[in-house]
């Protein structure tokens, strides 16, 4: 008995040793935070004074700059809800591929305790947001502890966690580094703005150190308690899952001839422009009298004629599927999930290429043509671009056509038939809901293939984006799945 006592001893032991300062750290935050927490709730005169004065004197040195304002806005978001709950969603997915259910557990647990906290402790405290003479930032609900500044710290903290261990051991402070330093810009965006007092952030910050501080100290006695050494942070929560979290650990070049591949993709852009500049001008200003000139004029006032409220409402929608942030989401989930699955980034630069490339060639296309709207009721009223080609429509086709071609020959499932269905339906889709809106000629439709034949095309042709499956590639599941049936035959070939 007494020698089992040892044996939970030492290494119990070992671990306070090891993580006192840690512990320490932790329960010193918590005290910080509670602390200030009731010098705000009591209006503490000098805090008072100190957040208030801090408020307006940002906002006379910060509102008389736009562009500066817009900066601050922009970093401002990366703290935001709907950034962050992507970045763990993904991380979170991605790990459950690769089979690291104890990460994605500690970045749901954390991630969620911090949605929790904020809100809860935002109805507490009921503080206002600062009033300042000279309002840029309209945000709603209380002010202490700042949400941006408390998700931030606690979700790029968590990440930085579960995912130093696939870094080498020179890039890990500068991580580190990098990780502190984008906290500290949003927390400063959020007081700069005006929408948060000093000891909104300080106190988020706080109360995010004790919460990250917390999940990591119960994610490591967990280890102890199922007998695993021990690690320190600046090596990652869980050391052994290096070659697991890693994106493409197996990857040792992205392009074989990087260089000519620059060169052939601005040739190929540069043609695709003038092959749409080409088109553009023609079904624009030059086709008078042919089919396309008939097309271009009926068919937008026979939609037009046949509107109604419930047609309206669904082409909104529809139309939706093709605009930037929908296209942008589905890019920055479809991305990682190839990461997740095939190891390889090839496939993902195949993709943001894709996007890049359609979204300069229609940027530039449009502008070199002019083409006014269809002369209907444009119900989307004004664009700040001209009518070919379709924006919404090429990047549809851009985006799933590209995800056809990767995830098609990458597995003889039924399913696969599904992205196939989909390069074709959300295009039409999307193209009818334009031209019924009175903002596309059907000519611009198509320019909008066009431009996704040429770009994709050539991207294929340059980047080939499925070569790694002619190498033996498969998917990180199925590795998975014949490295544990090649060690089990080992063992079971010892023991015979």
């Amino acid at each position: 008995m007494s020698a089992v006592i040892d044996v939970l001893r030492r290494p119990l032991g070992h671990f306070t040793e090891r993580t006192l300062a840690g512990l320490a750290l932790v329960l010193g935050t918590g005290v910080g935070f509670g602390l200030l927490l009731v010098l705000v709730r009591v209006n503490w005169t000098p805090l008072y004074d100190v957040d208030h004065g801090v408020a307006a004197w940002l906002n006379d040195l910060v509102s008389p700059y736009g562009p500066l304002v817009t900066v601050l806005n922009a970093l401002t978001d990366l703290g935001g809800r709907a950034v962050l709950i992507w970045l763990i969603s993904v991380a979170v997915v991605g790990l459950l591929i690769r089979r690291q259910g104890r990460l994605a557990v500690f970045l749901i647990v954390t991630g969620v305790g911090a949605l929790i906290l904020d809100p809860a402790l935002k109805t507490l405290v009921d503080r206002l947001r600062p009033e300042v003479e000279v309002p840029i930032g309209a945000y709603a609900g209380q002010s202490f502890p700042s949400g941006h500044a408390l998700g931030s710290f606690v979700a790029y903290g968590a990440l930085l966690l579960v995912f130093l261990p696939a870094m080498s051991p020179r890039w890990r402070k500068p991580a580190i580094g990098l990780v502190a330093t984008i906290v500290v810009l949003i927390g400063l965006t959020r007081i700069a703005l005006g929408v948060h007092f000093v000891s909104d952030v300080l106190g988020a910050w706080l109360l995010g150190a004790a919460w990250l501080g917390i999940t990591a100290y119960a994610f490591r006695l967990w280890r102890l308690e199922r007998g695993r050494p021990v690690p320190a942070l600046t090596e990652g929560l869980e050391p052994e899952a290096a070659h697991d979290v890693a994106p493409a650990p197996d990857e040792a070049h992205l392009l074989p001839h990087p260089r000519a591949a620059v060169f052939e993709l601005i040739v190929g852009w540069v043609l695709v422009l003038g092959a749409l500049y080409g088109f553009g001008l023609f079904v624009s200003y030059h086709a008078g009298g042919t089919f396309l000139a008939t097309l271009d004029t009926e068919v937008p006032r026979w939609l037009a004629e046949h509107r109604t409220p419930a047609r309206d409402d669904f082409s909104w929608w529809w139309s939706k599927a093709g605009d930037t942030h929908a296209i942008l989401l589905i890019s920055l989930v479809f991305c990682p999930l190839v990461l997740a699955v095939w190891r390889r980034w090839r496939p993902v630069l195949f993709v943001a290429l894709t996007m890049f490339g359609e979204l300069t060639l229609f940027l530039a296309s449009a502008a070199a043509v002019d083409r006014p709207r269809p002369p209907v009721g444009n119900l989307d009223g004004p664009m700040p671009t001209s009518s070919f080609p379709s924006g919404h429509i090429a990047a549809t086709l851009c985006v799933w056509v590209a995800i056809a071609i990767i995830v098609f020959p990458r597995t003889d499932r039924w399913w696969r038939w599904a992205f196939v269905a989909l390069a074709v339906v959300m295009p039409v889709g999307v193209a009818v809901s334009r031209m019924y809106r009175g903002m596309h000629h059907p000519t611009d439709f198509m320019g909008a293939i066009i431009l996704c034949t040429l770009w994709v095309g050539l991207l294929y042709w340059v980047v080939r984006p499925n070569a790694d499956l002619r190498e033996g590639n498969r998917p990180a599941i199925e590795s998975e799945d014949v490295h544990t049936l090649d060690d089990e035959l080992a063992r079971a070939g010892q023991v015979e």
